[in-house]
């Protein structure tokens, strides 16, 4: 079975993340930089990778690195690449992307020309063609350009693999479901624990919680562009990760999940995307404002991704919004809070420090993911409790005298 090697992206500061679950399919770390991983592993990689992995936005084939600062050097070293070992010759090729980040070529219009014309070139070698029918699967190419290093790989997954195909209805602005994968990740929340999310607008954080909590692989059910590619993949490979995906579902679980909003409206939305995904009986969503959100859950975690202010007209409103969130938060002292945001003040007016803080970027926005910890559950004592009920259960006999 042919061995390659695949690039993920990620958000910026969610490397490890992305590393960890990488690690955790069995595949081997080859690289970790900036806003991507680089592994190693065979052809059935590409089906497990979309099916399984829930922080990275696409799997990328790897086809070559190298440096070039004119574009010059970068035709020719793009037409020197074994281009007719991954594109068939009926297949339809074009450079879907390139980015370029302090670099001499920075124009992206012209890197994809130029990388278009050199494949065009090698295959027209190749194939002894003069034209290309371009009517069959389709691989469309993606470039990164970093300090001049660039990073040529076949897009495998098509649409992104954040539409895990249950999110019909949005808010404003949502967060991507491969970011709020992360950022529950980077909590120690587990399945039989309380997780709420006082601003859950359509539903993201509650829902990939849930799919987490019940083991529901994120690319379960949608399909992948690499399923087209018979040249280079077997599609034996996505059947079994399907299959694979569906075997590790745990049906018998319970899970404590809540999802509040301000916004009646939105709070339906979220009801309806948690249907589509299948998890809409693990969570109970509800209209009601963050003022008046309490638990008598002594235990708890709140994962959140509250207003930011982008807005001109409601940055004047964050001060007291974020006041109404220290003063609902203080009362549950023994729960920890987690919160994304890019309000630069959001500590201030919460009243607290955050414990730890992880600088991330969303997009192109600076954000902070402020870790307010509570104490750890006292599991000695409870265990002790019912080891002590155990005992009292159990039946004494009587031995006689």
């Amino acid at each position: 079975m042919a061995i390659y090697e695949y690039v993920s992206p990620c958000h910026f500061g969610l490397e490890a993340v992305l590393k960890k679950e990488i690690t955790e399919l069995g595949f081997e770390i080859v690289q970790v930089e900036d806003g991507r991983v680089t592994y190693r592993a065979d052809e059935s990689a590409v089906a497990r990778a979309n099916t399984f992995l829930r922080t990275t936005e696409r799997v990328l084939l790897l086809v070559a690195k190298f440096k070039a600062e004119t574009f010059d050097e970068l035709f020719e070293k793009t037409k020197a690449l074994p281009w007719e070992n991954f594109i068939p010759r009926d297949g339809k090729f074009w450079v879907a992307k390139a980015t370029s980040i302090k670099s001499k070529l920075f124009s992206p219009s012209d890197i994809q020309s130029i990388m278009k014309k050199a494949v065009v070139e090698r295959l027209k070698q190749k194939y002894h063609l003069d034209w290309f029918a371009e009517t069959g699967a389709s691989y469309p190419i993606r470039v990164t350009f970093m300090k001049d290093e660039v990073t040529i790989g076949i897009d495998t997954s098509g649409e992104s693999l954040h539409k895990r195909g249950y999110r019909r209805l949005t808010s404003k602005a949502p967060l991507t479901e491969t970011l709020a994968a992360a950022l529950i990740s980077l909590t120690p929340w587990k399945k039989d624990r309380v997780l709420v999310d006082p601003f859950c607008g359509s539903g993201t954080i509650p829902i990939e919680a849930a799919m987490m909590g019940l083991n529901i692989a994120p690319g379960r059910k949608r399909t992948f562009l690499a399923e087209q590619w018979g040249n280079l993949i077997a599609p034996e490979h996505f059947a079994r990760a399907r299959e694979e995906a569906d075997d590790m579902v745990l049906r018998n679980v319970t899970l404590s999940i809540q999802g509040y909003d301000i916004d009646r409206d939105i709070v339906g939305a979220a009801r309806q995307n948690a249907m589509l995904a299948g998890v809409d009986a693990q969570i109970h969503f509800q209209a009601k404002p963050v003022a008046q959100f309490s638990s008598p859950k002594k235990y708890g975690f709140i994962i959140t991704n509250p207003p930011y202010g982008e807005r001109l007209e409601e940055k004047a409103a964050m001060p007291e919004l974020y006041r109404e969130i220290g003063m609902a938060f203080a009362k549950l002292e023994s729960w920890s809070y987690y919160i994304i945001s890019g309000y630069e003040d959001a500590q201030k007016y919460i009243g607290r420090t955050a414990d730890k803080n992880r600088k991330i970027y969303n997009g192109m926005m600076k954000t902070y993911f402020y870790q307010f910890l509570g104490p750890k559950p006292e599991k000695k004592r409870v265990e002790d409790g019912d080891r002590q009920r155990e005992a009292q259960a159990i039946p004494k006999k009587d031995f006689g005298r």
